[in-house]
This record gives C-alpha cells, structure tokens and sequence, in this order.
C-alpha cells in the first residue's frame, strides 16, 4: 500500500490537504497529534519530551530512550495501518521515521505569510504583528524539534517530492495533481517495498518491546530486520540487560530469527553494490572481529542515474512482477543469483554478517551525498566511516573523483577517520605486504642506532662547528634528517603494534 506523508508550516493547510486527499483516495488519514495522544496514554512523555527539546534542556539518559521509544511507536502505527491500505500521514516530517522505504510519497504543504496570519488572527484573537510573532516562534520551534530527532533542516527542499502551495493552487486542485502524482510509477507499491514495511513493522515492535520491558528499557541497542530475521548489536555496558532480549523479544509475532551481537563499537560501510565474496569485505569483516565492532551497511543510492541503471531497474520490476502472479510470496521461495544481484547484494551480505556474528544496521540512503552526510554526522558510536563501490553509474575517471570528494565531505563531518575500501588492508590489517616494509623499516632503524652510537664523537663534533658556514649545514642536516628518522622510526613500531593488536 501506499504511504503519503504531508508536512507544512504552522497554520498552513496540510491538514486539510491530508484529509481532502485521504477522503478522496479512500486512504486512511493519520494526524500525528492522534498518534501522540496515543503514545501518551501507552505511558510515553511526549509532552516532557518537546518541552525539553523545545526548552533547550538537557536531555538525560531516561529522556533519550522515550525518544527512541516514541519514533518506534510512530513507525509501528504508521506500517500497522498501511498494511490494511493506503495511509496519508500528516505531520512534523513524518516520513523521516520512514527510511528506507523507497516509494514514500514526501508533500510539503505551504501558504502565504498573509494567509498564515490572517489564520492566526481569526483563531486566537490577535492582532497582524502579534500573530507575525506567534507564527515565527511555532515555526522555529517545529524545525528545533526536527533537528533534534532527525538531524535535518525541515525547510530542505531535498527532503520533498513536492511542494503544493495553497496561494496558487486550492485545495481541489492540489488534490487533484496529488492524485495524479499517486499514479506514477515510481510510487507504486512493490513486493519489496511491501516487504520492507513488514521489515521496518517488525523492527520498530522489537524496539517498543525492549523499551517497555522493564528488565531491558534501559539498554541501548540497535535492532534492524530483514525479511523476518532480526538483528540486534548492544554495546558491553548493557551485556546483562541483554540476557533477556531473547525472553522479552519472543512474543513478536513475524520473527524468524533473532542475532544478538555484543559490539564494542560500529563500523560504517558504505556502499551502491555489495558482494560478500570481495577481498575489501573480508578484510573489513577481519578488521571488525579485531575491534569487536559491528558492521553497519548503507546503500547509496545516487540521484544522478543513467540509463543503464533504468534499464537494470526495470529489469527488477519486471522480476516483481512475475512474483505477483504467486501472491507476492517472497520468504519461502529460493532467489536466484540475479535475484540477488537486482538487490544489490544486501540479503547475502548482511547473511553473511550475521554467520560471523558482526551484523549491524542496514539503510539505504536516496537522494545523493548530502543526506548520506547528514546520516553520517548525525551516526554515534562509530569507530570508522569505509567508502566502497559508488557511483557505479559514472565514468571511472569521474567515478574515482566524485569517491574522492565523498571521502573528504564525509571526514569533514565525521569525527572518525573516513577511507576507501582499497586502503583497509594497508592502513589496518598486517599482510605480506606489512611485513616486508616493517623489516625494511626495522632494518633501516637498526643501521641509523648503530651509525649514531658508533659515531658519537664525529656527530657532536659536526653539530658544534666554529665556522658560519658548517653551522648553516649542520642545521640543514638535522632539519632533513630528524623527520626522516622520526618517519622510519615511528612506521616500524605502527606496524609492530597492528601485528600485536594494539593499534
């Protein structure tokens, strides 16, 4: 089914809009004032929560976790609904709780400042400059709140796929070509799309789950599913707490499989195509188990696509459609290897993560660098940031530019180091090609020591000259040499402490 998420400014019209348009379609309407009203009486403080964010408060531990705990009932509700048909969901950036759902229809709803506050006006008896105020502060405090719980600027017009703006266009007639909108092809529902929201249902019950159990609301875990099978990674300060994940977690219906994996910290992995059976993977799979860290997998899908990759996509509808004539049924039935590939590798990767125990998250960016920025800015816990195949659909002299830029934008914005898939090896793992240069390295340092203490008196002798001119020299030397030793010197004892581990 269809989900329509509508968000607007303070006093506009996206809720008329939202209700117009769900009447229409014969959809049901969601307001997310309803699902707030909800979450409050399961006993979540929204009310606390926006005073806090709103207030600029400090936000404490026990805060943190009803937030958490707030987008996974919104997300519950929302997946709950469409699973029965089409939901028009209106409110504050409602689809960001959403992601990863590809076909997500994302309205921003505006009007005129003068209708605005003529609204303003006509509802709570103020004056023109007095409701001006009032709209401003409403305004700056929705976008506070987004910003807090999604990282992202509300007014980023990225983050839409169109604008509707009630000074030009009514609400008939906004409608209208809303409706229209619905029909494209780009938004129809999918068997993986479908699937997806199964994957995103199940993720959030499992977060509300663990939230509301008394003996597991306090840990902070990172829960992701695909297609049925959960994957959950904790962090070792809360291994107690997640003796009972698997107790708590045993009454969701739809699960398949649950993996729990302690993690000392996370690993990003960005990626357009994975494949399990790369060097690069293995060695980022290495470098986890060395770090006791989970691997994260983002797919990034860029905005700038060719016609090669159309043509590839049209290509996997057409697979989903041959899936329809049996129901759509996708869990019982073996996918071939060009299956696999339609889906770009993730299903046998994180399959993979999973049988090593190091299996994280799983997202899929849209949209290009930017929000992958955001995403990864907005990322805690991440020791870090490795970029791999992307930007496929580019020439490899610009594919190797735009990587490039990718790497520097991100390290800009992460404060974890941010490096190419072909670098892991050399900068964190010890081969062949480590051992060669820390015997070159070793050797090198060994000829230096024994020059130096077998020719003590020469040296200070020629650093202590009378003369002007071997002065200047011998200052030279040591300008040039010192750094020179300090490199030799200080490659051979990195090398030595990533064969022991201790990097």
């Amino acid at each position: 089914m269809q989900i329509i998420c509508i968000s607007c400014h303070s006093y506009g019209y996206g809720k008329e809009l939202a209700e117009k348009l769900a009447s229409e379609l014969g959809y049901d309407h969601i307001a997310r004032e309803e699902l707030a009203d909800q979450a409050t009486e399961r006993g979540i403080p929204v009310g606390k929560l926006e005073t806090a964010i709103l207030k600029h408060q400090l936000i404490t531990e026990e805060l943190s976790i009803e937030i958490e705990r707030f987008k996974a009932f919104i997300t519950a509700e929302i997946c709950k609904r469409t699973k029965k048909r089409g939901v028009v969901y209106h409110g504050r950036m409602g689809h960001m709780v959403l992601q990863g759902l590809p076909n997500v229809i994302r309205i921003r709803a505006t009007s005129d400042e003068k209708e605005r506050i003529n609204r303003v006006m006509q509802r709570m008896n103020l004056n023109s400059k007095q409701a001006k105020n009032y709209i401003e502060q409403v305004d700056e405090d929705r976008c506070r709140y987004t910003k807090y719980f999604y990282n992202v600027d509300c007014n980023e017009p990225t983050l839409f796929d169109l604008v509707a703006n009630s000074t030009n266009l009514s609400i008939n007639d906004s409608v209208t070509a809303l409706i229209n909108l619905t029909r494209l092809p780009e938004f129809q529902p999918t068997p993986e799309s479908n699937q997806k929201i199964e994957d995103l249902l199940l993720q959030s019950q499992c977060r509300l789950a663990i939230a509301e159990d008394a003996r597991t609301r306090v840990a902070k875990v990172d829960v992701k599913a695909y297609q049925g099978n959960v994957s959950l990674t904790y962090l070792p300060a809360f291994v107690k707490q997640a003796e009972f994940i698997p107790q708590v977690l045993k009454k969701i219906e739809n699960m398949r499989s649950l993996v729990c994996t302690m993690a000392a910290t996370n690993i990003l992995c960005i990626q357009e195509r994975f494949n399990p059976d790369a060097d690069t993977f293995n060695h980022l799979v290495e470098i986890a188990g060395k770090w006791n860290a989970s691997v994260e997998l983002v797919r990034l899908v860029h905005q700038m696509r060719d016609d090669k990759v159309l043509q590839k996509e049209e290509i996997a509808q057409a697979k989903f459609s041959d899936r329809e004539k049996n129901g759509g049924i996708l869990d019982d039935t073996s996918e071939t290897e060009e299956d696999e590939k339609d889906k770009y590798g993730v299903p046998e990767t994180i399959n993979r993560l999973i049988q090593v125990g190091r299996a994280g998250a799983v997202n899929t960016i849209y949209g290009g660098v930017q929000p992958l920025a955001n995403m990864v800015k907005s990322s805690k816990g991440n020791c870090l940031v490795v970029v791999g195949d992307v930007f496929l659909s580019s020439g490899s002299a610009s594919q190797k530019r735009m990587k490039r830029d990718l790497i520097s934008l991100l390290s800009d914005q992460s404060r974890v180091p941010v490096i190419s898939s072909d670098d892991l090896k050399e900068q964190y793992l010890f081969g062949p090609k480590q051992r060669i240069k820390t015997l070159v390295f070793a050797l090198i340092s060994v000829l230096l020591f024994y020059f130096v203490f077998t020719n003590q008196e020469l040296i200070l002798k020629f650093l202590t000259p009378s003369d002007t001119e071997f002065k200047i020299l011998a200052v030279l030397i040591i300008a040039l040499s010192v750094p020179l030793a300090a490199y030799v010197i200080g490659n051979l004892w990195h090398n030595i402490l990533k064969l022991v581990k201790l990097e």
